[in-house]
């Protein structure tokens, strides 16, 4: 088990942009979350980068997360990692209750990158400088994002045992750092990044 095939994977039964780019959030979160507990951090950021690949061809529970656990199973994954996959999907699989850290804390990020990323996409900067006070003010407008279940955030942090604030500081952070891979760099910044680049060429200065 390897991230390279992991990702092949994850490519190989999605073509979303979008959707991808949501499962390398996830992966940062988990890996992030895997260093701090002192955990396996190549497995719980490939079980955040393989929790959807099977969303787009069975986005309906209970195809989506049992058939990509059936393709997890024929290509060998560990069985805590397939488990993991499979009780993301919340009460909705009948005898995959979250038991393992690493099933909560899966479950604890999972919609709560989603809203952080479209939290993000409604700022001019993006990522960065969002604090976790914003992302509560939005989770309070019921229009925004509509899709995405408040209550799993918040049951997800319960269930973690962390606080709901630093929670979604920590997973901000998290995304952070791979902001560009994620599409949420600010304007800002990519500017300030393309004049770098054009005073550093030779017979500019």
């Amino acid at each position: 088990m390897n991230r390279d095939d992991a990702y092949a994977l994850l490519c190989e039964y999605t073509q979303s942009e979008s959707l991808r780019r949501h499962m390398l959030a996830v992966e940062a979160a988990m890996r992030a979350y895997a260093r701090k507990f002192g955990e396996d951090e190549d497995k719980w950021g490939i079980v955040g980068l393989l929790h959807d690949f099977d969303y787009e061809r069975w986005p309906t529970i209970p195809d989506h997360p049992l058939q990509g656990a059936a393709i997890l199973a024929q290509r060998g994954y560990p069985e805590d990692v397939i488990y993991a996959i499979k009780s993301h999907a919340g009460d909705d699989i009948p005898g995959c209750p979250r038991v393992s850290r690493l099933d909560k804390t899966l479950y604890a990020c999972d919609e709560l990158a989603g809203f952080i990323t479209a939290a993000a996409m409604v700022r001019p900067e993006r990522l960065r400088g969002l604090q976790a006070a914003s992302v509560r003010k939005k989770m309070k407008q019921k229009a925004f994002a509509a899709a995405v279940n408040r209550e799993d955030i918040t049951r997800g942090a319960e269930q973690l045992g962390v606080d709901l604030n630093e929670h979604i500081q920590f997973v901000i952070d998290a995304m952070s750092g791979i902001a560009d891979e994620l599409g949420l760099v600010s304007a800002l910044a990519a500017n300030e990044s393309a004049g770098r680049g054009v005073a550093d060429r030779p017979g500019d200065e």
